[in-house]
Formats: C-alpha cells, structure tokens, sequence
C-alpha cells in the first residue's frame, strides 16, 4: 500500500482523530513570528495551516491525502479562510518547495531529518522554523508504535545547529491518561554572535 492509499484509509476512518488546535510551538511563540509566508509540512486536515492564515499568513499547506485536505478545504470555508491557503496534494519526499521563500515553516509529527535541510532552503532570511514530533521512550504509549518513526534524543537539536536555536526542550506529556514524549524546536534562518531573541514571561 503506497502513502496517498494509506493515509486516505486513516482519515476516512472516523476513529482516527487528529487535535484541531495548533502545534504547542506555533501557539507560545506567535507573537514572536516574522509576517509573511507560512509553509505547512504534511498539514493533515489543516490546524496549524488554519491557524497561520487567520494570523494574517498567505500558507502553502501540502499533504499527500486528498481524503485530509478536502476536509482542511471544508474547514477554510466555514472559516472564510479560503484565499488565505494553496492546498497542495503532493508526495513531501518528492515535492520541491522553493528556496528562501517562507517566514514560517511548520512540521508537526512528521518524521522529516531527512528533508529538513530542504525546509530550511525553503526559509527567507529571518523566518522561523517551528518543529515537534515525537521521541522514543520506554514512558511513551501515544504516538508511532515503531522507534523507526521517533526522533533520538538531540536528533531534532543536532539537525538544526545550522539556525539559531530559539527554543529547545524534550519532554513527556500527559493527556487522556496517556503519556507523549515530544521533542520542540523553534529556531531563526540567521547567524551571527548578537541577535535578538523571543521575550518569555518568568
């Protein structure tokens, strides 16, 4: 079974629910993001798409699963967010986003170390890449049943030594009586020894 047939199946399955508030990353650090283009990686039914847009964004949104971003298009309409987001049907491992483009790229629960120096190309000078997904841990019980899929400790870190690290943390959560461990990156298209960085309340 390719991709496209595989995530179509899981999303017609009304069992498989995905949230519909944005990414933790996405959500603390708004006010700290650069305007402009957003690209959202495997954006699902298209929460974190949805969000960026009613924050002003014009959002390249792709997925491979027509069956999610027909239910990310119905959720724009009834949102008058229509305009606001290119809702783009593509394989990620084959799609070419282009170069210096976006101040904001978005990844969430997607497993993509082998694309990330892609998505940042895809950065403008300045933009801000916003990524968490899953980590392997014997205390986790959400999220992908095969290590394979889960990022090692650091591995998300070390991939992104090249940008200036913003915000970085590894930790577990607990929701539903289940427990996540989560690995979140918020990290700037820019270098150099001074820079300004996000105001966080103590």
């Amino acid at each position: 079974m390719d991709d496209r047939t595989y995530w179509d199946e899981r999303y017609r399955d009304a069992t498989f629910r995905l949230p519909e508030e944005p990414s933790r990353p996405l959500r603390e650090f708004a006010d700290a993001l650069p305007e402009g283009r957003a690209f959202d990686v495997a954006t699902g039914t298209g929460r974190n798409a949805l969000f960026l847009a009613a924050q002003g964004y014009e959002v390249d949104a792709v997925d491979v699963s027509g069956v999610a971003l027909a239910e990310a298009r119905e959720r724009a309409a009834e949102r008058d967010l229509d305009g606001h987001v290119d809702w783009i049907q593509a394989d990620l491992d084959t799609y070419c986003a282009p170069e210096s483009t976006y101040d904001v790229v978005s990844v969430s629960f997607y497993r993509a170390l082998e694309l990330l120096p892609d998505l940042k190309e895809a950065l403008a000078p300045g933009g801000v890449l916003c990524y968490e997904h899953h980590l392997r841990s014997p205390e986790a019980d959400r999220g992908p049943s095969d290590d394979r899929h889960r990022f090692r400790s650091n591995d998300l870190l070390r991939a992104a030594l090249d940008l200036t690290v913003l915000h970085y943390e590894e930790t577990t959560r607990v929701a539903d009586g289940r427990t996540s461990a989560v690995a979140t990156l918020v990290a700037r298209n820019t270098s150099g020894g001074s820079q300004t960085y996000p105001r966080r309340e103590a």
